[in-house]
């Protein structure tokens, strides 16, 4: 093989490899189509999966009895792989769990004679001796598509095997390529089946044990899992245990020249790494949407577990050192990194681990919430967990010498009387006393940085003297504290900086706006500015007598008329800025008194903007449809128009308040605080709104909390929090965060502030080290500045090529974007420019870039269109919501369905819309692929009449390749053949279906045209009786989904060509009967009417 995706990628992947201690089976030569690669057979055919006799060598060899020999026989052998290779599950998922379990735990057989019948297990890998298992892989490495006897196939470029089995898919790609990742992760996809289920283009029994999923460039590597939509592939940048350096040295090269693909490498796909990694981190787990995936570790996750192992292993107990236990420290990973994970594969890991293995583990949180999440998370683990809240439980749970999991929840004392008097523990429980002096424990605190201080904390350390403590942070630990903190814990561990996390795509990034004058209101100071930014509307008369009302801090937070102006802000904002791409809101109000009087504002505000929108005196009936980014409309207006366009999902909207109980609490409040209605409403906050709404539905759109869901709460949903409440320091990292989950179609957190927050971030942040918090709120206006850098950007991919991007020139710039490589970057720089006027928009600043984000995106649509990319479709929803709405605006009122060229030749305006192109060779360019897609679309239905076809067009655009005008007749021309083979082949008194079967055998059996007759009685008959043969099978239910079924078909078609006696010899039956079957799978539209 040659090429850069070869030489540069693929080539020194697989050199590493085998410096890691792979054994490499290259691929077959070329065109041999021999399911063998290098010298020894590996399988018996291109079906096969497993390498079924390096995994039966494997299992007499890792498979000892108690006398170190070898105890499995041929039966047992083969009812192990069977085992493996029969899962029975309907779904790859299924499948795939299904066998993943098997990996790692093993299958019973029955035992040797002499083992009183009782059954022994079989293990696939030995997971303890990694050097006793045999490590291949495999380049090239072809499988057959289920039911098409070989005519298709896939063929990954690395596929790792231990003991024979599949493991990892590795898809290489050039690192000119700027789409090389999300091809290769598209790819990977496409292998698995899961892409196009439909479509048969792919082999899920491949991925039925894979664990891993590579996509890498060289230049750039990420990881996945067979789950992994491309978005989902992360990074993988840290080579721990090894420095670049040292990597280097090992590899023989330069430390500048180790990229992505070495780090990965080097950490995953070592051969005792890899088998660490799919038996400790990789799991499966049921998102907030239902939806099951795997999941692999990112590499902060494995450096963070790995290294606390190696503390825990290493440091000193308090009886060793004299003082102090040394084996813990702190693993400050930031907010939405999935540190919850992180702490659930460190358990993982530590039950593999001998001397670890029967430690008992004791998580600490404060937050119900919190508990929650890490209670569901740490389920993972497979173990059963105790979770104590009262004394009682606690001295119970803690006291016991087992290597158990248990749950201690500090409650927050509200109400210390009530909770005294139920026994639960709290801030200020008092002492425990010793319970347990055992060594074998390990402490977990969740937001160490918080709980360090509590009583309890300190009550804990007195229960459980002996004990290694671990604290885990999302929020870094304020300078002043870090001393403290090391002295509870120990030193750090692991740090995953928020702008570490931004860069990996692991959370998004927040932007923030202030609505106030001057911020917070500090005992009545500043209330002048205060009143006159939120009452603008309002006389100067009338916001004096209001001030006069409300004069403290307290008062005027909660005073409803200010909160009812600022709930219509909020609402405002909500519906221009996050509803239209179907995300949520949280408000942090500055009492549990205020969260109801919120809900009452925002339902009145919503009732009020539905009304406005639907007032013809207010929204005109013109206006209704108009484009909301139109400069020209007023801005409330637009706000209305937006309004409009989701009236009824605002109509049912609904805004929850979520907050704690207290003593004596109003009734009014009894409602919000209940347990069992809480979780209720948070669960269906986490979930998207409804495609349809009932008449019932009340879909919540806002929680509305004031102490409750600003840390440990998880809902990628969210995407801005509207804050009116004093947050300071570690409180105000951690509740921002609460925006910066990612999620589809999310670009960005926002946070809006109608406090003054900033005055206390400015603070805050000082009170942190400068890399620990870099990032960590950005000005939305300091984006409006970027958008002009990114417009030139996009302009010079054509302004390098003689062509100012205008109205005037857009079908040259469509031309010049023929070429992949431009058309690649192209994508790629009006991705950043989009991405970015999304987040900025609807804020006035964006308006003089909004024509340029009009003008690049109809370039974009025409060329995706004339070059048929994705179907020809420009989805702009992958820039954010606000995006995708201006750019619809602006293709309708253009009219671009309609002038474009349709994707179809065959449609009756084709002619028309290529006319009026301008210029032969746009006209040239348009028929060449859409003659193109045409063959593509339709090949499988008569093989031997679009290949004919598709030789013809490459004739033409070979022949006349600088004649443009000539191009584009001869291309007129073929477009007439192939409108006439369409209506040939309906006035054909034969079907379709037995046209295209005909044209097949014809091919085969004739070497020319002139020995046949077009009406063949013998050859008919065959077809006839080919048909007749088939139309039981295919039309039962969802036969094309069953591939054995396929299979099983296709066999009986090459047997009946044989018997049939019409020219196919025993050579040429498979093959034929594979085109036959692949006319029949184009055709199963019409097959139920035959």
């Amino acid at each position: 093989m040659t090429g850069p995706e070869y030489t540069e990628v693929e080539a020194p992947l697989i050199e590493q490899l085998v410096g890691m201690g792979w054994e490499h089976v290259p691929r077959a030569s070329a065109g041999s189509f021999d399911p063998r690669g290098g010298q020894a057979p590996i399988r018996e055919s291109f079906t096969d999966v497993l390498l079924r006799e390096r995994l039966r060598a494997a299992l007499l060899k890792i498979n000892l009895g108690p006398d170190g020999a070898p105890w499995l026989d041929d039966a047992r052998i083969d009812q192990a792989v069977a085992a493996l290779e029969r899962l029975g599950a309907p779904s790859l998922l299924e499948a795939n769990e299904k066998a993943t379990a098997l990996l790692i735990d093993g299958v019973q057989v029955p035992g040797p004679d002499g083992g009183n019948g009782r059954a022994r297990t079989v293990h696939f890998i030995d997971w303890t001796n990694w050097e006793r298992n045999d490590f291949t892989v495999v380049s090239q490495f072809r499988v057959d598509v289920p039911g098409t006897q070989g005519r298709k196939h896939i063929v990954p470029d690395v596929v790792l095997f231990v003991n024979g089995v599949p493991l990892v898919v590795a898809e290489a790609k050039s690192p000119a390529r700027r789409d090389g990742m999300l091809e290769a992760a598209t790819q990977i996809r496409r292998y698995t089946g899961e892409r196009d289920r439909k479509a048969r283009e792919g082999n899920p029994k491949l991925f039925h044990t894979v664990q891993l999923t590579v996509a890498t460039n060289g230049d750039k590597a990420l990881l996945g899992t067979f789950t992994s939509k491309p978005e989902h592939y992360v990074p993988w940048k840290d080579a721990y245990p090894l420095s670049d350096i040292e990597l280097a040295a090992d590899l023989d090269i330069a430390p500048e020249r180790v990229r992505a693909q070495e780090r990965l490498a080097g950490v995953v796909l070592k051969p005792e790494r890899l088998l660490t990694i799919v038996h400790d981190y990789v799991t499966f787990m049921t998102l907030d949407n239902g939806h099951r995936v795997k999941i692999a570790p990112r590499y902060q996750q494995f450096r963070a577990v790995e290294r606390t192992i190696d503390r825990l292993l290493t440091g000193e107990t308090r009886i060793q050192n004299g003082e102090q236990d040394k084996r813990g420290g702190v693993v400050w990973h930031t907010q939405g990194s999935g540190k919850s994970l992180t702490m659930t594969f460190l358990v993982r890991r530590m039950r593999s681990i001998e001397d670890l293995a029967n430690y008992k583990v004791v998580l600490v949180t404060d937050r119900k919430d919190l508990q929650k999440q890490l209670h569901d998370t740490m389920a993972l683990t497979g173990e059963h967990l105790k979770v104590a809240k009262r004394v009682k439980d606690a001295k119970t749970e803690l006291a016991l010498h087992s290597p158990d999991i248990v749950f201690v929840m500090i409650q927050k004392q509200q109400d210390v009387a009530a909770r005294q008097a139920a026994e639960e523990l709290g801030e200020r429980t008092p002492s425990l006393g010793e319970l347990n002096t055992d060594e074998s424990i390990v402490v977990l605190i969740d937001e160490a940085h918080r709980s360090h201080g509590s009583m309890l904390h300190l009550n804990l350390l007195e229960a459980l003297p002996n004990a290694a403590r671990i604290g885990f942070t999302g929020t870094p630990i304020i300078m002043g504290k870090k001393k403290r903190t090391e002295e509870i814990f120990g030193t750090f561990i692991d740090r995953y900086r928020l702008a570490e996390a931004e860069a990996d795509g692991a959370v998004v990034p927040i932007f923030y706006e202030g609505h106030t004058v001057k911020g917070a209101v500090r005992d009545g100071r500043d209330l002048d500015e205060v009143f006159e930014d939120m009452f603008a509307e309002h006389t100067e008369q009338e916001r004096a007598e209001l001030q006069r009302r409300y004069a403290t801090r307290g008062d005027v937070l909660e005073a409803q008329e200010l909160i009812d102006a600022k709930a219509r802000h909020m609402l405002r904002h909500y519906v221009t800025t996050v509803m239209p791409a179907g995300f949520k809101a949280q408000v942090v109000a500055h009492s549990r008194e205020a969260t109801v009087r919120y809900r009452e504002a925002l339902t009145k505000a919503r009732d009020e903007l539905v009304a406005d929108a639907l007032n013809p005196g207010k929204l005109p009936e013109h206006l209704r449809e108009a484009d909301p980014y139109d400069p020209s409309l007023r801005p409330r207006v637009a706000v209305l128009v937006h309004a409009y366009r989701k009236l009824d999902l605002l109509r049912a909207l609904d805004f929850v308040p979520v907050i704690s109980a207290a003593a004596n609490d109003p009734e009014r409040l009894w409602e919000w605080s209940e347990p069992q209605a809480q979780d209720s409403r948070i669960e269906a906050f986490k979930k998207p709104f409804p495609a349809e709404l009932g008449p019932r539905d009340k879909p919540i759109g806002f929680l509305i909390v004031n102490a409750m869901l600003l840390t440990g709460f998880d809902a990628p949903i969210e995407q801005v929090m509207y804050v009116d409440r004093s947050l300071k320091e570690d409180t105000l990292l951690q509740a921002v965060a609460r925006v910066n989950r990612t999620a589809e179609g999310k670009t960005c957190g926002y946070v809006v502030d109608y406090y003054g927050v900033a005055n206390h971030l400015a603070k805050a942040l000082k009170a942190y080290a400068s890399e620990d918090v870099e990032g960590a709120l950005n000005k939305l206006e300091d984006e409006v500045p970027q958008l002009e850098a990114l417009s030139r950007r996009v302009r010079s991919v054509f302004e390098r090529r003689g062509v100012q991007p205008s109205a005037a020139t857009i079908e040259e710039c469509v031309l010049l974007l023929e070429e992949g490589v431009v058309f690649d970057r192209y994508e790629a720089e009006l991705k950043r420019f989009l991405t970015t006027v999304n987040r900025v928009m609807p804020n006035p600043a964006v308006r003089p870039f909004l024509g340029d984000a009009r003008l690049f995106a109809e370039i974009a649509t025409r060329a995706r269109r004339r070059y048929r990319v994705d179907g020809g479709e420009f989805d702009a929803s992958l820039y954010g919501a606000k995006v995708r709405e201006l750019i619809d605006e602006h293709m309708t009122s253009l009219g671009i369905d309609e002038k474009l060229p349709p994707v179809a030749l065959t449609a009756a305006d084709f002619d028309e819309k290529v006319a009026a192109l301008p210029g032969a060779r746009s006209r040239a360019s348009e028929m060449e692929h859409a003659a193109r897609h045409h063959i593509e679309v339709n090949y499988g239905r008569d093989p031997r009449l679009y290949k004919r076809l598709s030789e013809r067009l490459e004739e033409i655009l070979q022949q006349y390749a600088d004649d443009w005008d000539r191009q584009a007749a001869e291309l007129a021309g073929l477009i007439v053949e192939l409108r006439d083979a369409e209506e040939a082949g309906a006035q054909d008194p034969r079907s379709r279906v037995e046209s295209a079967l005909y044209g097949v055998l014809v091919g085969v059996i004739f070497d020319d045209a002139l020995t046949y007759s077009e009406n063949d009685a013998a050859l008919m008959a065959g077809v006839s009786d080919l048909l007749d043969l088939v139309l039981e099978d295919v039309r039962q239910r969802d036969f094309w989904r069953n591939p054995v079924r396929e299979e099983n078909l296709g066999k009986k078609v090459a047997r009946r060509l044989l018997s049939a006696d019409i020219g196919v010899d025993i050579s040429q039956a498979v093959a034929v009967a594979a085109d036959l079957m692949d006319v029949l799978r184009h055709n199963r539209d019409v097959l139920t009417d035959l």
